[in-house]
């Protein structure tokens, strides 16, 4: 039933959980248009981005956006954390960058009363709502394995203490593909960890004309907030009561397990071109974002739709290419392309 349709009638004579959750849907939808219209204050176009974006709110997932420098990576985060009245730290990463830099460190401190010397915390950037590991890969291994148990978890380790972090918490990191000297490869394990991956490009020219135009000119009021801390939490609370068929599930499952070249079966171009295919947190992350997007779309169940459409971003970072794939210029998300044409929809599946 969509959230447009649902008579007052129904509503009333819904149980008062399922009430709550359908003003609660109404409300997440129209939080999305109100987001969308603060945040196109600032950033111009780039719509499909922002969508996805705001998914990876939504569910509560991290995401890693890829783009040349200038496209607004930045600042599409900040924005979107200032309409969401999260707090926002950058990190940019680079080569000296230590662990301790992003978790924080222990340090001595004099007491001011007793006089007496003591260690005591000094919590580092990670501790925000949304935290912009600014160019990821341009630091080593060792210091982006800081940010692993932040991710999953949402809690940090230092010196054999472990802190929580506020909810809600997400880690948004950008990558420059152009610019591969002096970077170090995400390790599989932790872009495993990303719910998608984001990918920005150029504008249309009108478009970039409109940006010239804006950014040349007489500088905008900021974006107000329209969204609270605790709307946030609930609306992921949300998404995880939203219905999805056995069928929509199952085929997001096989979508994923199609991905992978040693599986029985698997088909002619997986095994000629992949050397590595995607998890099951794949599957997980379909689904959940599927969920989020039905939601936003006035729907309180998953379609076949809803899977498809998030497909690439979900598993464009999760398909390891082989060599004779990159050599003939094979991309991840002409896989995908294959993939979807390849792996049929259940017949029923609602």
């Amino acid at each position: 039933m969509a959230i447009e349709t649902a008579t007052a009638v129904q509503t009333a004579e819904a149980p008062p959980e399922k009430r709550n959750d359908v003003e609660l849907a109404d409300r997440m939808r129209r939080s999305r248009e109100a987001i969308l219209a603060e945040v196109g204050k600032q950033i111009v176009g780039q719509r499909e981005v922002l969508d996805q974006v705001l998914l990876s709110l939504y569910v509560g997932g991290n995401s890693l956006i890829i783009g040349v420098p200038g496209l607004a990576k930045t600042m599409i985060i900040h924005v979107m954390a200032q309409v969401l009245d999260l707090d926002f730290s950058r990190i940019q990463f680079t080569p000296d960058l230590m662990p301790s830099d992003i978790t924080g460190t222990e340090i001595l401190q004099e007491d001011a009363g007793t006089g007496r010397r003591r260690m005591t915390f000094r919590p580092g950037p990670i501790f925000a709502n949304i935290v912009l590991a600014d160019e990821i890969n341009r630091t080593p291994p060792k210091t982006q394995a800081a940010l692993l148990e932040a991710m999953q978890e949402h809690r940090v380790t230092v010196q054999g203490v472990t802190y929580t972090l506020e909810e809600p918490f997400y880690v948004f990191a950008t990558q420059n593909p152009i610019e591969l000297e002096g970077t170090y490869p995400l390790p599989e394990a932790q872009l495993d960890r990303f719910m998608f991956e984001i990918v920005i490009d150029h504008l249309p020219e009108d478009e970039e004309l409109d940006v010239v135009r804006e950014t040349t000119g007489v500088v905008k009021d900021d974006p107000v907030s329209v969204v609270t801390k605790e709307e946030i939490v609930q609306f992921q609370q949300l998404v995880r009561r939203v219905l999805v068929s056995d069928a929509v599930a199952g085929y997001a499952l096989s979508i994923v397990r199609a991905t992978r070249p040693e599986a029985e079966g698997s088909l002619d171009f997986i095994r000629e071109w992949v050397a590595y295919g995607a998890s099951v947190r794949a599957a997980q992350y379909l689904v959940l974002g599927g969920k989020a997007r039905a939601l936003t779309h006035g729907r309180f169940a998953v379609d076949f739709e809803d899977i498809r459409a998030l497909a690439h971003p979900v598993l464009r970072h999760r398909i390891l290419a082989n060599f004779q794939a990159q050599s003939e210029g094979v991309t991840t998300d002409q896989l995908v392309d294959r993939l979807l044409k390849a792996v049929p929809e259940p017949r029923s599946g609602m």
